[in-house]
């Protein structure tokens, strides 16, 4: 008889479970608490930028083979090793990501994204994202040259496709809420679909329904003040079920509770993701502005890094601010530099003629304050270094708060300003699990029955985040628990 294997949560991670079980020979169903307008999880609203270590154009292009030649001439991936992966991952978070998790991140990336490629999924470089026109040359810059084709919601839909193919049951509109135990094991999962409780017997179970982020009580109480005042990126339905089932039974608790992915999000954007916009409230481009809070004051170098690598924690930053809220200034020299998501419907902005004119648009900011600011930026920009969006160009405002690269003088209009607030994308603490997916208990051995992967898993991100990194630690770590649950291995 095949073995059982649940899966709670349909989003990327969950999904790529679903399908290394089924490929084990069980017998699979995937609980989705979302309807099936709504499915996907966080993966959804994602971009769906996947960071992956590779060793040149090369290796790339057998990952998207729609590549033309003209394409590839015109290209510059560069190569992104596995220790550049490591060292990003150490280095973003201050040298506190599990050296075996991390590890198993970085030398599995690549052929996990291989795998993904023969379960239907296709690949695209990141243009427009991740390289600029320079010389006639695109440049792939901080190591993320590869995103799902159609984004997020491409993404999970392939892999709904391919779940379908396989034989995979899923369930919408069902919710995991408990574990239950049988002779020292997990035997299955207490559901409810709307108010009716049932249990459904398993084998093995994987965890995959992502962070806390959805739980205003959970961010207030493990984040700290203010955060329930955050937007929610993404999926509603992200409220830490899966996280708190296992607690409930003794896995330990593990990474950082009290950080988060978060980042600049429109001011005026839904409480929680809407898929018809996706990503497309997030504000990006800042390392090409200015960023000001009410009193007018610049509080982040914006050019501190890549953006790939500081996106995820100034967020933080602006929550921090004055009424929860900051103004990405720009000028019409960077204008075609700005992403997508900055010619949105959807988007809260104001365009003026002078730099007066735009500081009397901003609603509650600071005008003198503002001018003053814009005033010393233009004065302490380094104009002797060419500016280079493509690299770190040392390009500099010498400040209290610096810029550290692509500082540009505010000089030429019409001169636009983008008002955003936070939005948390989601939780770092989570689940300990080993190397082969399976959760620990609080004594550091393995649950029997009991797999995770995905949002839930602590210990890979802390402070901040390489962009790219959690889709993939998510592909990764559901291949290898789907893996490990669907053959019966202790993990």
């Amino acid at each position: 008889m095949s073995r059982q294997v649940v899966v709670l949560g349909a989003g990327n991670a969950g999904l790529c479970a679903a399908l290394a079980a089924r490929e084990q020979g069980a017998e699979v169903t995937v609980l989705e608490a979302a309807p099936p307008a709504e499915h996907g999880g966080n993966s959804a609203f994602t971009a769906g930028a996947m960071r992956v270590a590779y060793s040149g154009a090369d290796e790339l292009t057998g990952l998207m083979p729609d590549l033309t030649p003209a394409e590839i001439a015109q290209t510059d991936f560069g190569s992104y090793p596995r220790a550049a992966f490591l060292d990003d991952m150490a280095r973003v978070t201050e040298y506190r990501c599990d050296p075996e998790l991390t590890d198993v991140l970085v030398t599995r990336s690549m052929p996990t994204l291989q795998w993904m490629r023969g379960q239907g999924v296709r690949f695209m470089p990141s243009y427009g994202r991740q390289a600029f026109l320079v010389d006639g040359r695109f440049t792939f810059w901080g190591g993320l040259a590869v995103e799902a084709y159609g984004g997020g919601r491409g993404l999970v839909e392939a892999l709904f496709a391919r779940a379908a193919r396989a034989g995979i049951t899923v369930l919408h509109e069902h919710r995991g809420v408990g574990l239950t135990e049988e002779d020292g094991r997990v035997s299955g999962v207490l559901v409810r679909q709307g108010r009716q409780p049932s249990v459904l017997a398993a084998d093995a179970v994987v965890l995959a329904s992502g962070g806390f982020q959805a739980n205003a009580e959970w961010r207030t109480r493990y984040l700290g003040p203010g955060w329930d005042l955050a937007r929610v990126r993404g999926t509603r339905f992200n409220v830490g079920d899966g996280i708190r089932m296992a607690l409930d039974i003794g896995a330990m608790p593990f990474g950082n509770w009290s950080g988060c992915h978060a980042v600049g999000w429109d001011r005026n954007a839904p409480p929680f993701g809407n898929l018809a916009v996706g990503d497309g409230y997030q504000k990006h481009s800042y390392p090409f502005g200015i960023m000001v809070n009410a009193a007018g004051q610049r509080f982040v170098d914006e050019g501190a890094d890549f953006r790939n690598y500081t996106y995820a924690r100034y967020g933080r930053e602006i929550l921090a601010q004055p009424g929860q809220v900051a103004w990405q200034v720009f000028d019409a020299k960077v204008a075609h530099l700005l992403r997508d998501e900055y010619r949105i419907r959807e988007v809260s902005k104001v365009t003026a003629g002078t730099m007066e004119e735009l500081a009397r648009k901003m609603g509650g900011i600071d005008t003198d304050g503002f001018l003053r600011t814009v005033r010393s930026y233009n004065e302490a920009v380094t104009w002797a270094v060419p500016f280079n969006p493509n690299v770190k160009d040392g390009r500099r405002a010498d400040l209290p708060v610096p810029k550290s690269n692509w500082a540009c003088v505010l000089d030429t209009p019409p001169y636009t300003a983008y008002e955003v607030t936070c939005g948390i994308t989601f939780t770092f603490g989570g689940l300990r699990i080993t190397p082969g997916g399976a959760v620990l208990d609080v004594a550091g051995q393995a649950i029997p029955g009991l797999f995770a992967c995905g949002e839930l898993v602590g210990g890979l991100f802390y402070f901040n985040y390489p962009g790219g990194a959690g889709l993939t630690a998510g592909a990764v770590f559901g291949r290898i628990a789907g893996t490990s649950a669907g053959g019966s291995a202790p993990g």
